[in-house]
């Protein structure tokens, strides 16, 4: 049997025609929802969720595209465009009974939350962001030999067919090479659960490419569009990051400053996947930020 979150209740709900979320869902109290990151599934918050169940009800959906979620097929940019991925977690947690809640997003989950912070001020009300850069701004900060830590990036940004051809033709060791790469402490994945990540994404490769290559256009475009307007997240934003602006010649807290008044921003010592090597900092993180 897949490993799951001890103590939650699964179901899946729908969010937009032919799109139904798997989601685990635990605890009561005012709402906090969790966004996984690349390569995983909702299985990442599992150090996490169950602390906050304690006095929160915790929602953590597998995003479209991945994990038990739906995966619709490419057609056209919107359908795994940030925005479109925000308004399933809009959808999704209203469906539960909840028009406002905390929000908290990894790797690709947090730009899914970015989005949803400035789409939709009305129903987010904290936002955490962990190891990740806006999308505009990530690209603008990759630049010449530094741009190789993020290969992934570019491969998948290109049109359908090479992309998708090339990581099914190895996906256990694309993927589990980022498993490897970015984690400070290997045994913060167990194997139980490093197994379901790699075949939840073999069998989501087209949706995961996907996800990426709306990363290099719509997902820019929407950055670009909201930049020239001046748009800001409204709300108290926390981010957690390692320490990679140096090494690649950029400030994360100017970055993200520009995107928010109301930031703190913290450099974190554990890998990228900090939920997973650290899930009491990150319980205290959230914790803070719920009482801004």
């Amino acid at each position: 049997m897949s490993p799951t979150l001890p103590g939650f209740a699964y179901q899946r709900v729908r969010v937009a025609d032919g799109v139904s979320l798997n989601v685990a869902v635990g605890g009561s109290g005012t709402p906090v929802v969790l966004l996984h990151g690349f390569p995983q599934t909702h299985l990442m918050w599992r150090g996490v969720a169950p602390e906050l169940a304690r006095d929160h009800t915790v929602i953590c959906p597998d995003l479209r595209g991945y994990g038990d979620s739906d995966k619709p097929t490419e057609d056209g940019p919107d359908a795994y465009s940030k925005r479109t991925m925000a308004q399933d977690v809009v959808t999704l947690a209203k469906e539960l009974g909840f028009d406002r809640f905390a929000l908290a997003g990894h790797d690709r989950g947090a730009l899914v939350a970015f989005r949803a912070g400035l789409d939709h001020p009305e129903a987010v009300s904290h936002l955490a962001c962990l190891d990740v850069l806006p999308t505009l701004d990530m690209w603008e900060a990759l630049h010449g030999v530094t741009a190789a830590v993020g290969f992934h990036l570019y491969l998948m940004a290109q049109p359908p067919g090479l992309p998708e051809r090339m990581i099914q033709a190895s996906s256990d060791e694309f993927f589990g090479h980022f498993l490897d790469a970015w984690a400070n402490r290997s045994e913060a994945i167990p194997a139980d659960i490093r197994d379901a990540y790699l075949a939840a994404c073999r069998n989501a490769i087209p949706s995961i490419v996907a996800d990426y290559r709306a990363s290099a256009g719509i997902d820019v475009e929407h950055d670009r569009a909201d930049r020239a307007a001046g748009r800001q997240l409204a709300m108290p934003l926390t981010v957690l990051q390692q320490d990679w602006g140096a090494a690649l010649g950029y400030e994360a807290a100017a970055l993200w400053g520009a995107w928010a008044d109301d930031l703190n921003h913290l450099t974190v010592s554990s890998g990228h996947f900090m939920a997973e090597e650290a899930p009491a900092d990150i319980v205290e993180a959230f914790r803070e930020l719920l009482t801004r």
